[in-house]
Protein backbone atom coordinates (compact mmCIF):
# COMPACT_ATOMS: atom_id res chain seq x y z
CA UNK A 1 0.00 0.00 0.00
CA UNK A 2 1.56 3.18 -1.08
CA UNK A 3 0.57 6.76 -0.19
CA UNK A 4 -2.08 6.83 -3.24
CA UNK A 5 -3.53 4.24 -1.88
CA UNK A 6 -4.10 5.39 1.32
CA UNK A 7 -5.85 8.48 -0.08
CA UNK A 8 -8.00 6.76 -1.77
CA UNK A 9 -9.48 5.35 1.39
CA UNK A 10 -9.54 8.32 3.06
CA UNK A 11 -11.57 9.49 -0.11
CA UNK A 12 -14.18 6.16 0.18
CA UNK A 13 -14.85 6.61 3.77
CA UNK A 14 -15.61 10.51 3.63
CA UNK A 15 -17.53 9.70 -0.03
CA UNK A 16 -19.52 6.79 2.29
CA UNK A 17 -20.12 8.72 5.08
CA UNK A 18 -21.73 11.41 2.71
CA UNK A 19 -23.65 9.56 1.35
CA UNK A 20 -25.49 8.23 5.03
CA UNK A 21 -25.82 12.26 5.24
CA UNK A 22 -27.19 12.79 2.07
CA UNK A 23 -29.94 10.26 2.04
CA UNK A 24 -30.77 10.70 5.76
CA UNK A 25 -33.26 13.36 4.23
CA UNK A 26 -35.55 10.43 2.85
CA UNK A 27 -36.12 8.49 5.70
CA UNK A 28 -39.29 9.84 7.46
CA UNK A 29 -40.85 6.79 8.72
CA UNK A 30 -39.77 3.71 9.85
CA UNK A 31 -40.94 2.33 6.54
CA UNK A 32 -38.43 4.25 5.01
CA UNK A 33 -35.41 3.40 7.56
CA UNK A 34 -35.91 -0.71 6.63
CA UNK A 35 -37.60 -1.25 3.45
CA UNK A 36 -36.57 2.38 1.82
CA UNK A 37 -40.54 3.30 1.72
CA UNK A 38 -41.00 0.49 -1.18
CA UNK A 39 -40.00 2.97 -3.74
CA UNK A 40 -36.60 2.12 -4.86
CA UNK A 41 -35.82 1.89 -8.69
CA UNK A 42 -35.03 -1.54 -10.34
CA UNK A 43 -31.22 -0.51 -10.87
CA UNK A 44 -30.29 0.37 -6.91
CA UNK A 45 -32.39 -2.41 -5.95
CA UNK A 46 -30.29 -4.91 -8.45
CA UNK A 47 -26.96 -3.75 -7.63
CA UNK A 48 -27.96 -3.62 -4.09
CA UNK A 49 -29.23 -7.42 -4.18
CA UNK A 50 -26.70 -8.54 -5.72
CA UNK A 51 -23.86 -6.72 -3.26
CA UNK A 52 -26.09 -8.23 -0.13
CA UNK A 53 -25.42 -11.86 -1.95
CA UNK A 54 -21.54 -11.98 -1.26
CA UNK A 55 -18.92 -10.15 1.16
CA UNK A 56 -15.38 -10.63 1.30
CA UNK A 57 -15.46 -13.81 1.72
CA UNK A 58 -15.60 -14.26 -1.62
CA UNK A 59 -12.45 -12.54 -2.01
CA UNK A 60 -10.60 -14.78 1.36
CA UNK A 61 -12.58 -17.68 2.19
CA UNK A 62 -14.01 -18.51 -1.50
CA UNK A 63 -10.72 -17.21 -2.90
CA UNK A 64 -8.86 -19.62 -0.89
CA UNK A 65 -10.71 -22.44 -2.53
CA UNK A 66 -10.27 -21.57 -6.47
CA UNK A 67 -6.08 -21.33 -4.96
CA UNK A 68 -6.11 -24.93 -3.93
CA UNK A 69 -8.77 -26.47 -6.25
CA UNK A 70 -9.72 -24.33 -9.17
CA UNK A 71 -12.89 -24.00 -10.68
CA UNK A 72 -15.19 -25.99 -8.07
CA UNK A 73 -15.96 -22.81 -6.04
CA UNK A 74 -17.63 -21.28 -9.45
CA UNK A 75 -20.43 -23.65 -9.20
CA UNK A 76 -21.20 -21.75 -5.97
CA UNK A 77 -21.55 -18.60 -7.76
CA UNK A 78 -23.14 -20.20 -10.80
CA UNK A 79 -25.88 -20.95 -8.55
CA UNK A 80 -26.39 -17.55 -7.37
CA UNK A 81 -26.75 -16.77 -11.09
CA UNK A 82 -29.73 -19.30 -11.44
CA UNK A 83 -31.15 -18.14 -8.06
CA UNK A 84 -31.40 -14.76 -9.21
CA UNK A 85 -32.76 -15.71 -12.69
CA UNK A 86 -35.29 -17.61 -10.88
CA UNK A 87 -36.09 -14.62 -8.83
CA UNK A 88 -36.78 -12.08 -12.06
CA UNK A 89 -39.15 -15.09 -13.90
CA UNK A 90 -41.45 -15.93 -10.79
CA UNK A 91 -40.55 -14.99 -7.04
CA UNK A 92 -39.08 -11.11 -6.71
CA UNK A 93 -42.41 -9.78 -7.91
CA UNK A 94 -44.07 -11.62 -5.71
CA UNK A 95 -42.01 -11.10 -2.94
CA UNK A 96 -42.69 -7.57 -4.01
CA UNK A 97 -46.54 -8.53 -3.45
CA UNK A 98 -46.45 -9.29 -0.41
CA UNK A 99 -47.06 -5.30 0.17
CA UNK A 100 -44.89 -5.71 4.10
CA UNK A 101 -41.69 -4.12 5.79
CA UNK A 102 -39.91 -7.34 6.56
CA UNK A 103 -39.85 -10.91 5.29
CA UNK A 104 -40.70 -11.87 9.03
CA UNK A 105 -43.53 -9.86 8.87
CA UNK A 106 -44.29 -12.29 5.67
CA UNK A 107 -43.80 -14.92 7.66
CA UNK A 108 -46.47 -14.00 9.99
CA UNK A 109 -48.84 -13.65 7.09
CA UNK A 110 -48.92 -17.07 5.79
CA UNK A 111 -47.83 -19.25 9.17
CA UNK A 112 -49.50 -16.85 11.61
CA UNK A 113 -47.78 -15.31 14.83
CA UNK A 114 -46.24 -18.22 16.73
CA UNK A 115 -43.94 -18.33 13.32
CA UNK A 116 -43.69 -14.66 13.67
CA UNK A 117 -41.81 -15.35 16.51
CA UNK A 118 -40.18 -18.41 16.12
CA UNK A 119 -38.48 -17.13 12.93
CA UNK A 120 -37.72 -13.40 14.68
CA UNK A 121 -35.84 -15.83 17.38
CA UNK A 122 -34.36 -17.86 14.86
CA UNK A 123 -33.29 -15.87 12.52
CA UNK A 124 -31.63 -13.30 14.99
CA UNK A 125 -29.05 -15.04 16.39
CA UNK A 126 -27.90 -16.73 12.65
CA UNK A 127 -28.32 -13.47 11.14
CA UNK A 128 -25.36 -12.29 13.66
CA UNK A 129 -23.61 -15.20 13.29
CA UNK A 130 -23.35 -14.82 9.27
CA UNK A 131 -22.16 -11.37 9.59
CA UNK A 132 -19.71 -12.13 12.71
CA UNK A 133 -18.05 -14.50 9.22
CA UNK A 134 -18.51 -11.57 6.86
CA UNK A 135 -16.44 -9.22 9.12
CA UNK A 136 -14.26 -11.79 9.67
CA UNK A 137 -13.50 -12.20 6.61
CA UNK A 138 -13.02 -8.58 5.79
CA UNK A 139 -10.76 -8.46 9.10
CA UNK A 140 -8.28 -11.20 7.47
CA UNK A 141 -8.11 -9.61 3.95
CA UNK A 142 -7.73 -5.92 5.55
CA UNK A 143 -5.00 -7.91 7.66
CA UNK A 144 -2.93 -9.15 4.73
CA UNK A 145 -3.42 -5.89 3.02
CA UNK A 146 -2.11 -3.43 5.88
CA UNK A 147 -0.37 -5.65 7.66
CA UNK A 148 -1.90 -4.97 11.07
CA UNK A 149 -3.43 -7.50 14.10
CA UNK A 150 -6.50 -9.39 13.61
CA UNK A 151 -8.44 -8.61 16.25
CA UNK A 152 -7.58 -4.66 16.11
CA UNK A 153 -8.93 -4.89 12.38
CA UNK A 154 -12.44 -6.84 13.31
CA UNK A 155 -12.95 -3.96 15.88
CA UNK A 156 -12.00 -0.74 14.10
CA UNK A 157 -13.70 -2.43 10.51
CA UNK A 158 -16.60 -3.91 12.69
CA UNK A 159 -17.26 0.31 13.98
CA UNK A 160 -17.25 2.30 11.01
CA UNK A 161 -19.84 -0.73 9.01
CA UNK A 162 -21.67 0.05 12.27
CA UNK A 163 -22.00 4.21 11.91
CA UNK A 164 -22.58 3.69 8.31
CA UNK A 165 -25.35 1.13 8.38
CA UNK A 166 -26.63 3.95 11.55
CA UNK A 167 -27.01 6.86 9.73
CA UNK A 168 -28.99 6.72 6.84
CA UNK A 169 -30.96 3.31 7.08
CA UNK A 170 -31.99 1.55 3.83
CA UNK A 171 -31.49 4.37 1.45
CA UNK A 172 -28.21 4.92 2.50
CA UNK A 173 -27.29 1.14 1.89
CA UNK A 174 -29.12 1.11 -1.53
CA UNK A 175 -26.80 3.67 -2.90
CA UNK A 176 -24.26 2.89 -1.62
CA UNK A 177 -24.41 -0.31 -2.68
CA UNK A 178 -24.91 0.57 -6.38
CA UNK A 179 -22.10 3.12 -6.65
CA UNK A 180 -20.31 -0.02 -4.99
CA UNK A 181 -20.84 -2.29 -7.92
CA UNK A 182 -19.84 0.38 -10.52
CA UNK A 183 -16.23 0.44 -8.94
CA UNK A 184 -15.90 -2.92 -8.03
CA UNK A 185 -16.33 -4.79 -10.66
CA UNK A 186 -14.33 -2.61 -13.30
CA UNK A 187 -11.88 -2.90 -10.56
CA UNK A 188 -11.85 -6.70 -10.61
CA UNK A 189 -12.08 -6.76 -14.32
CA UNK A 190 -8.60 -4.60 -14.36
CA UNK A 191 -6.78 -7.40 -11.98
CA UNK A 192 -8.19 -10.57 -14.06
CA UNK A 193 -6.77 -8.70 -17.21
CA UNK A 194 -3.45 -7.40 -15.73
CA UNK A 195 -3.08 -11.02 -14.18
CA UNK A 196 -3.98 -12.73 -17.34
CA UNK A 197 -0.66 -10.83 -18.98
CA UNK A 198 1.33 -11.49 -16.29
CA UNK A 199 1.29 -15.46 -16.30
CA UNK A 200 1.48 -15.08 -20.19
CA UNK A 201 -1.88 -14.59 -21.89
CA UNK A 202 -4.25 -17.88 -21.97
CA UNK A 203 -1.87 -19.77 -23.73
CA UNK A 204 0.62 -18.93 -20.47
CA UNK A 205 -2.49 -19.88 -18.15
CA UNK A 206 -3.31 -23.26 -19.36
CA UNK A 207 0.42 -24.33 -19.29
CA UNK A 208 1.33 -23.11 -16.05
CA UNK A 209 -1.51 -23.97 -13.62
CA UNK A 210 -2.33 -27.13 -11.91
CA UNK A 211 -3.60 -29.34 -13.66
CA UNK A 212 -6.68 -30.10 -11.22
CA UNK A 213 -7.45 -26.29 -11.76
CA UNK A 214 -8.86 -26.81 -15.43
CA UNK A 215 -10.09 -30.10 -15.54
CA UNK A 216 -13.61 -30.63 -15.51
CA UNK A 217 -13.33 -34.13 -15.84
CA UNK A 218 -12.98 -33.62 -12.12
CA UNK A 219 -16.92 -34.24 -11.39
CA UNK A 220 -16.75 -37.57 -12.53
CA UNK A 221 -13.01 -39.00 -11.07
CA UNK A 222 -13.17 -37.16 -7.65
CA UNK A 223 -14.81 -38.44 -5.05
CA UNK A 224 -18.02 -36.93 -4.56
CA UNK A 225 -17.27 -33.89 -6.52
CA UNK A 226 -20.26 -34.17 -8.39
CA UNK A 227 -22.70 -34.73 -5.84
CA UNK A 228 -20.98 -31.54 -4.33
CA UNK A 229 -21.78 -29.81 -7.73
CA UNK A 230 -25.34 -30.28 -7.56
CA UNK A 231 -26.10 -30.23 -3.60
CA UNK A 232 -24.14 -25.97 -4.32
CA UNK A 233 -26.78 -25.90 -6.83
CA UNK A 234 -29.89 -26.73 -4.67
CA UNK A 235 -28.26 -24.63 -1.80
CA UNK A 236 -28.14 -21.36 -3.71
CA UNK A 237 -31.76 -21.81 -5.41
CA UNK A 238 -33.22 -21.60 -1.87
CA UNK A 239 -30.70 -19.22 -0.27
CA UNK A 240 -31.83 -16.68 -2.40
CA UNK A 241 -35.53 -17.62 -2.83
CA UNK A 242 -37.23 -17.50 0.70
CA UNK A 243 -39.71 -15.43 2.60
CA UNK A 244 -36.45 -14.69 4.60
CA UNK A 245 -34.09 -13.20 2.19
CA UNK A 246 -38.07 -11.51 0.54
CA UNK A 247 -36.26 -8.16 2.19
CA UNK A 248 -34.06 -7.36 -0.62
CA UNK A 249 -37.22 -6.82 -3.40
CA UNK A 250 -39.28 -5.42 -0.40
CA UNK A 251 -37.71 -1.86 -1.19
CA UNK A 252 -38.54 -1.76 -5.12
CA UNK A 253 -41.18 0.28 -6.38
CA UNK A 254 -43.23 -2.28 -8.13
CA UNK A 255 -43.51 -5.78 -9.39
CA UNK A 256 -42.32 -4.84 -13.08
CA UNK A 257 -39.06 -3.65 -11.36
CA UNK A 258 -38.80 -5.98 -8.78
CA UNK A 259 -38.10 -8.19 -12.49
CA UNK A 260 -35.71 -5.93 -13.86
CA UNK A 261 -33.63 -5.95 -10.29
CA UNK A 262 -33.31 -10.36 -10.49
CA UNK A 263 -31.79 -9.79 -13.78
CA UNK A 264 -29.30 -7.32 -13.07
CA UNK A 265 -28.19 -9.49 -9.87
CA UNK A 266 -28.20 -12.68 -12.36
CA UNK A 267 -25.91 -10.79 -14.97
CA UNK A 268 -23.43 -9.42 -12.60
CA UNK A 269 -23.41 -12.88 -10.90
CA UNK A 270 -22.35 -14.58 -13.82
CA UNK A 271 -19.65 -11.81 -14.80
CA UNK A 272 -18.36 -12.13 -11.32
CA UNK A 273 -17.70 -15.76 -11.64
CA UNK A 274 -14.88 -14.84 -13.98
CA UNK A 275 -13.63 -11.79 -12.39
CA UNK A 276 -13.08 -13.15 -8.94
CA UNK A 277 -11.70 -16.60 -9.48
CA UNK A 278 -9.44 -16.51 -12.26
CA UNK A 279 -6.98 -13.75 -10.48
CA UNK A 280 -6.70 -16.82 -7.64
CA UNK A 281 -5.72 -19.24 -9.62
CA UNK A 282 -3.63 -17.10 -11.33
CA UNK A 283 -1.91 -16.78 -7.98
CA UNK A 284 -0.92 -20.32 -7.67
CA UNK A 285 0.60 -19.64 -10.69
CA UNK A 286 2.52 -16.68 -9.05
CA UNK A 287 2.90 -17.70 -5.87
CA UNK A 288 2.61 -21.14 -4.98
CA UNK A 289 3.57 -20.70 -1.57
CA UNK A 290 1.44 -17.91 -0.03
CA UNK A 291 3.12 -18.66 3.63
CA UNK A 292 6.33 -17.31 2.86
CA UNK A 293 4.13 -13.95 0.94
CA UNK A 294 1.89 -13.90 4.37
CA UNK A 295 3.34 -15.93 7.08
CA UNK A 296 1.32 -14.07 10.04
CA UNK A 297 -1.70 -15.25 8.35
CA UNK A 298 -3.22 -18.35 9.88
CA UNK A 299 -4.45 -19.55 6.28
CA UNK A 300 -2.56 -17.63 3.87
CA UNK A 301 -4.38 -19.08 1.05
CA UNK A 302 -6.72 -16.33 2.07
CA UNK A 303 -4.86 -14.21 1.08
CA UNK A 304 -4.17 -15.33 -2.86
CA UNK A 305 -6.59 -12.49 -4.02
CA UNK A 306 -4.69 -10.23 -2.22
CA UNK A 307 -1.48 -11.65 -3.60
CA UNK A 308 -2.21 -11.13 -7.19
CA UNK A 309 -3.78 -7.71 -6.80
CA UNK A 310 -0.88 -6.41 -5.42
CA UNK A 311 1.69 -7.98 -8.10
CA UNK A 312 -0.19 -6.51 -10.99
CA UNK A 313 -2.31 -3.11 -10.11
CA UNK A 314 -1.12 -0.29 -10.74
CA UNK A 315 -0.38 2.50 -7.81
CA UNK A 316 -3.08 3.36 -6.20
CA UNK A 317 -5.71 1.15 -7.42
CA UNK A 318 -5.13 -1.21 -4.43
CA UNK A 319 -6.88 1.40 -2.26
CA UNK A 320 -9.46 1.65 -4.86
CA UNK A 321 -10.10 -2.31 -4.42
CA UNK A 322 -9.62 -2.77 -0.65
CA UNK A 323 -12.53 0.26 -0.30
CA UNK A 324 -14.81 -2.07 -3.15
CA UNK A 325 -13.84 -4.73 -1.17
CA UNK A 326 -15.48 -3.36 2.30
CA UNK A 327 -18.24 -2.03 0.45
CA UNK A 328 -19.24 -5.61 -0.42
CA UNK A 329 -18.89 -6.87 3.34
CA UNK A 330 -20.75 -3.58 4.48
CA UNK A 331 -22.81 -3.80 2.11
CA UNK A 332 -24.22 -7.18 3.41
CA UNK A 333 -23.03 -6.67 6.75
CA UNK A 334 -25.44 -3.31 7.15
CA UNK A 335 -28.00 -4.92 5.38
CA UNK A 336 -28.01 -7.65 7.71
CA UNK A 337 -28.13 -5.09 10.64
CA UNK A 338 -30.76 -3.55 8.88
CA UNK A 339 -32.63 -6.59 8.28
CA UNK A 340 -32.39 -8.16 11.71
CA UNK A 341 -32.81 -4.77 13.84
CA UNK A 342 -36.11 -4.70 11.31
CA UNK A 343 -37.39 -7.96 12.73
CA UNK A 344 -36.53 -7.54 16.00
CA UNK A 345 -38.35 -4.08 16.01
CA UNK A 346 -41.76 -4.66 13.55
CA UNK A 347 -42.26 -8.72 14.55
CA UNK A 348 -41.18 -8.38 18.50
CA UNK A 349 -40.92 -5.00 19.68
CA UNK A 350 -43.69 -3.33 18.27
CA UNK A 351 -46.68 -6.04 18.10
CA UNK A 352 -45.44 -7.56 21.75
CA UNK A 353 -43.97 -4.98 23.80
CA UNK A 354 -44.93 -1.49 22.16
CA UNK A 355 -48.57 -2.06 20.09
CA UNK A 356 -48.97 1.39 19.89
CA UNK A 357 -45.53 3.08 19.36
CA UNK A 358 -45.05 6.15 17.13
CA UNK A 359 -42.93 6.13 14.15
CA UNK A 360 -40.61 8.72 15.74
CA UNK A 361 -40.23 6.14 18.61
CA UNK A 362 -40.17 3.02 17.08
CA UNK A 363 -36.74 4.82 14.69
CA UNK A 364 -35.25 6.01 17.85
CA UNK A 365 -35.05 2.52 19.38
CA UNK A 366 -34.31 1.12 15.76
CA UNK A 367 -31.05 2.68 16.13
CA UNK A 368 -30.71 1.42 19.79
CA UNK A 369 -30.76 -1.87 18.59
CA UNK A 370 -28.51 -1.33 15.56
CA UNK A 371 -25.62 0.06 18.02
CA UNK A 372 -26.19 -3.35 20.51
CA UNK A 373 -26.64 -5.76 17.19
CA UNK A 374 -23.62 -4.08 15.39
CA UNK A 375 -21.41 -5.14 19.17
CA UNK A 376 -22.55 -7.99 19.03
CA UNK A 377 -21.26 -8.92 15.64
CA UNK A 378 -17.79 -7.70 16.18
CA UNK A 379 -17.96 -9.98 19.35
CA UNK A 380 -19.20 -12.75 17.80
CA UNK A 381 -16.23 -12.31 14.83
CA UNK A 382 -13.37 -11.77 17.67
CA UNK A 383 -14.58 -15.29 18.85
CA UNK A 384 -14.35 -16.85 15.10
CA UNK A 385 -10.96 -15.77 14.72
CA UNK A 386 -9.78 -17.84 17.72
CA UNK A 387 -11.07 -20.43 15.68
CA UNK A 388 -8.21 -23.11 14.96
CA UNK A 389 -9.77 -26.31 12.85
CA UNK A 390 -12.08 -24.59 9.95
CA UNK A 391 -11.07 -22.11 7.47
CA UNK A 392 -13.33 -19.65 6.44
CA UNK A 393 -14.60 -21.48 3.60
CA UNK A 394 -15.78 -24.70 5.97
CA UNK A 395 -17.16 -22.19 8.51
CA UNK A 396 -19.71 -20.26 6.13
CA UNK A 397 -20.47 -23.64 4.90
CA UNK A 398 -21.18 -25.65 8.13
CA UNK A 399 -23.11 -22.89 8.97
CA UNK A 400 -25.36 -21.75 6.43
CA UNK A 401 -26.28 -25.66 5.50
CA UNK A 402 -26.62 -26.95 9.03
CA UNK A 403 -28.45 -24.11 10.55
CA UNK A 404 -29.15 -22.17 7.34
CA UNK A 405 -31.31 -24.73 5.22
CA UNK A 406 -33.29 -26.44 8.25
CA UNK A 407 -34.55 -22.21 8.04
CA UNK A 408 -35.01 -21.62 4.82
CA UNK A 409 -36.81 -24.68 3.31
CA UNK A 410 -39.81 -24.22 4.70
CA UNK A 411 -39.55 -20.34 3.99
CA UNK A 412 -39.39 -21.67 -0.03
CA UNK A 413 -41.70 -24.60 0.08
CA UNK A 414 -44.50 -21.93 1.88
CA UNK A 415 -44.48 -19.49 -1.51
CA UNK A 416 -45.32 -23.22 -3.61
CA UNK A 417 -47.52 -25.11 -1.48
CA UNK A 418 -50.71 -23.25 -0.19
CA UNK A 419 -52.66 -26.31 1.92
CA UNK A 420 -50.29 -26.69 5.02
CA UNK A 421 -50.80 -25.66 8.40
CA UNK A 422 -49.72 -22.83 10.16
CA UNK A 423 -47.22 -25.59 12.70
CA UNK A 424 -45.94 -26.99 9.52
CA UNK A 425 -43.16 -24.38 9.09
CA UNK A 426 -41.42 -23.96 12.94
CA UNK A 427 -42.29 -27.87 12.98
CA UNK A 428 -40.03 -28.29 9.84
CA UNK A 429 -36.97 -26.47 11.34
CA UNK A 430 -37.05 -28.21 14.29
CA UNK A 431 -37.30 -31.58 12.39
CA UNK A 432 -34.02 -29.54 10.17
CA UNK A 433 -31.82 -29.18 13.45
CA UNK A 434 -32.19 -32.76 14.52
CA UNK A 435 -31.39 -34.12 11.51
CA UNK A 436 -28.63 -31.84 11.52
CA UNK A 437 -26.99 -33.46 14.38
CA UNK A 438 -27.92 -37.35 13.06
CA UNK A 439 -25.97 -36.45 9.70
CA UNK A 440 -22.98 -34.81 11.05
CA UNK A 441 -22.55 -37.52 13.94
CA UNK A 442 -23.44 -40.65 11.91
CA UNK A 443 -23.09 -40.10 7.74
CA UNK A 444 -19.52 -38.98 8.54
CA UNK A 445 -16.85 -39.36 5.62
CA UNK A 446 -15.31 -42.96 7.07
CA UNK A 447 -19.30 -44.09 6.41
CA UNK A 448 -19.40 -42.80 2.96
CA UNK A 449 -16.13 -44.54 2.36
CA UNK A 450 -17.87 -48.32 3.54
CA UNK A 451 -20.55 -47.97 1.77
CA UNK A 452 -19.63 -46.80 -1.62
CA UNK A 453 -16.37 -49.13 -1.20
CA UNK A 454 -13.40 -46.69 -1.73
CA UNK A 455 -10.53 -48.42 -0.42
CA UNK A 456 -8.00 -45.88 -0.26
CA UNK A 457 -8.33 -42.82 2.70
CA UNK A 458 -10.30 -39.71 1.28
CA UNK A 459 -8.28 -36.62 1.09
CA UNK A 460 -9.57 -33.40 2.33
CA UNK A 461 -10.99 -32.02 -0.08
CA UNK A 462 -13.20 -35.30 -0.89
CA UNK A 463 -14.34 -35.26 2.77
CA UNK A 464 -15.48 -32.28 2.94
CA UNK A 465 -17.57 -32.38 -0.37
CA UNK A 466 -19.12 -35.58 0.94
CA UNK A 467 -19.81 -33.43 4.78
CA UNK A 468 -21.22 -30.77 2.87
CA UNK A 469 -23.20 -33.18 0.10
CA UNK A 470 -24.80 -35.60 2.81
CA UNK A 471 -25.70 -32.55 5.01
CA UNK A 472 -27.34 -30.45 2.49
CA UNK A 473 -29.24 -33.47 0.34
CA UNK A 474 -30.10 -34.96 4.25
CA UNK A 475 -31.77 -31.91 5.12
CA UNK A 476 -33.20 -30.58 1.72
CA UNK A 477 -35.19 -34.07 1.71
CA UNK A 478 -36.11 -34.52 5.58
CA UNK A 479 -37.50 -31.35 5.59
CA UNK A 480 -38.99 -31.07 2.31
CA UNK A 481 -40.68 -34.26 3.31
CA UNK A 482 -42.04 -33.17 6.74
CA UNK A 483 -43.75 -29.97 5.05
CA UNK A 484 -45.30 -31.59 2.74
CA UNK A 485 -46.46 -34.54 4.62
CA UNK A 486 -48.33 -31.66 7.54
CA UNK A 487 -50.98 -31.65 4.29
CA UNK A 488 -52.41 -34.28 6.02
CA UNK A 489 -53.24 -31.83 8.78
CA UNK A 490 -54.44 -29.13 6.61
CA UNK A 491 -58.22 -30.02 7.78
CA UNK A 492 -57.81 -29.46 11.04
CA UNK A 493 -56.88 -25.64 10.56
CA UNK A 494 -59.44 -23.44 11.50
CA UNK A 495 -61.47 -21.32 9.06
CA UNK A 496 -60.05 -17.81 10.24
CA UNK A 497 -56.32 -19.93 9.46
CA UNK A 498 -57.31 -21.05 6.07
CA UNK A 499 -58.53 -17.25 5.43
CA UNK A 500 -56.00 -16.26 6.53
CA UNK A 501 -53.83 -18.00 4.16
CA UNK A 502 -55.86 -17.49 1.38
CA UNK A 503 -55.50 -13.93 1.68
CA UNK A 504 -51.64 -14.63 1.78
CA UNK A 505 -51.49 -16.18 -1.75
CA UNK A 506 -54.12 -14.11 -3.17
CA UNK A 507 -52.00 -11.04 -2.10
CA UNK A 508 -48.85 -13.23 -3.32
CA UNK A 509 -50.17 -12.98 -6.69
CA UNK A 510 -51.71 -9.38 -7.20
CA UNK A 511 -49.29 -6.98 -9.13
CA UNK A 512 -47.97 -3.68 -7.29
CA UNK A 513 -49.70 -0.47 -8.45
CA UNK A 514 -47.58 1.98 -7.33
CA UNK A 515 -49.67 5.20 -8.45
CA UNK A 516 -52.58 3.31 -7.23
CA UNK A 517 -51.58 1.76 -4.09
CA UNK A 518 -49.02 4.60 -2.77
CA UNK A 519 -49.83 7.44 -4.94
CA UNK A 520 -47.98 8.84 -8.21
CA UNK A 521 -47.20 11.96 -5.98
CA UNK A 522 -45.36 9.71 -3.81
CA UNK A 523 -42.67 8.25 -6.02
CA UNK A 524 -39.39 10.19 -5.82
CA UNK A 525 -37.99 8.36 -9.03
CA UNK A 526 -36.22 11.55 -10.38
CA UNK A 527 -34.70 12.26 -7.12
CA UNK A 528 -33.20 8.94 -6.89
CA UNK A 529 -31.79 9.41 -10.11
CA UNK A 530 -30.81 12.74 -9.47
CA UNK A 531 -29.16 12.32 -6.47
CA UNK A 532 -27.13 8.66 -7.21
CA UNK A 533 -26.22 10.11 -10.81
CA UNK A 534 -24.64 13.38 -8.78
CA UNK A 535 -22.44 10.91 -6.79
CA UNK A 536 -21.67 8.95 -9.55
CA UNK A 537 -20.58 11.86 -11.72
CA UNK A 538 -18.25 12.86 -8.34
CA UNK A 539 -16.58 9.51 -7.67
CA UNK A 540 -16.14 8.71 -11.48
CA UNK A 541 -14.20 12.03 -11.62
CA UNK A 542 -12.15 10.91 -8.96
CA UNK A 543 -11.28 7.83 -10.28
CA UNK A 544 -10.52 9.38 -13.40
CA UNK A 545 -7.86 11.44 -11.53
CA UNK A 546 -5.91 9.10 -10.30
CA UNK A 547 -4.74 8.47 -13.91
CA UNK A 548 -2.20 11.40 -12.77
CA UNK A 549 -0.46 9.04 -10.42
CA UNK A 550 2.81 7.81 -12.13
CA UNK A 551 2.21 4.41 -13.43
CA UNK A 552 2.58 2.59 -16.87
CA UNK A 553 0.59 3.51 -19.79
CA UNK A 554 -1.37 0.62 -18.99
CA UNK A 555 -1.98 1.39 -15.60
CA UNK A 556 -3.68 5.07 -16.16
CA UNK A 557 -5.88 3.20 -18.47
CA UNK A 558 -7.26 1.19 -15.86
CA UNK A 559 -7.97 4.62 -13.90
CA UNK A 560 -9.37 5.85 -17.01
CA UNK A 561 -11.88 3.31 -17.79
CA UNK A 562 -12.99 2.34 -14.23
CA UNK A 563 -13.99 5.89 -13.65
CA UNK A 564 -15.57 6.08 -17.01
CA UNK A 565 -17.46 3.74 -16.04
CA UNK A 566 -18.73 5.39 -12.99
CA UNK A 567 -19.24 8.82 -14.55
CA UNK A 568 -20.77 7.42 -17.87
CA UNK A 569 -23.61 5.48 -15.14
CA UNK A 570 -23.89 8.85 -13.28
CA UNK A 571 -24.69 10.48 -16.84
CA UNK A 572 -27.41 8.25 -17.71
CA UNK A 573 -29.19 8.69 -14.33
CA UNK A 574 -29.11 12.39 -14.61
CA UNK A 575 -30.21 11.85 -18.35
CA UNK A 576 -33.27 9.91 -16.80
CA UNK A 577 -34.08 12.11 -14.32
CA UNK A 578 -34.85 14.85 -16.55
CA UNK A 579 -37.03 12.83 -18.57
CA UNK A 580 -38.68 11.67 -15.70
CA UNK A 581 -39.09 15.60 -14.57
CA UNK A 582 -40.26 16.24 -18.58
CA UNK A 583 -43.07 13.73 -18.38
CA UNK A 584 -44.19 14.34 -14.95
CA UNK A 585 -44.98 18.18 -16.26
CA UNK A 586 -46.32 17.11 -19.74
CA UNK A 587 -48.45 15.17 -17.68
Amino acid sequence: MTRYDYAVLVFYFGYMLAISWVFRRFVTNVSDYFRGGGKALWWMVGGSAFMVQFSAWTFTGAASKAYADGWPIMIIYLGNAFGFALNALHFAPRFRQLRVVTGVEAIRHRFGRVSEQFFTWTQLPFGLLQAGIWLNSLAVFFSAVFGVDLSLTIIVTGAVVLVMALVGGSWAVLASDFIQVLILMPVCLAVTVLGLIKVGGFGGFLSHAPAHHLDLGQVFSKEFLGLWCVAMLLKQLHTTNNLADANRYLCVKDSRHARWAGFLGATLFLLGIVIWFLPPMFAAIRFPDLRAVFPTLKNPEEAAFIAIARDVMPVGMMGLLVSGIFAATMSSMDSGLNKNTGFFIKNFYQPVLKPHATDRHLLVVGKVVTVIFGALVILVALQMSQLKNLTLFQLTQRLSILIGIPIIVPLFLGLLVKHTPPWSAWSTVVVGFLSSLFITEKLTPEWAAGVFGIAHPLDAAAREYWRQSIELFGNVALCSTWFVATKLFWSRATAAEKTQIDEFFTRLRTPVDFAKEEGAHNANDARQSSVVGWLCLAYGAFVALLALIPNPALGRLAFLGCGGVVAAVGWALLAAARRTRAEAVSA
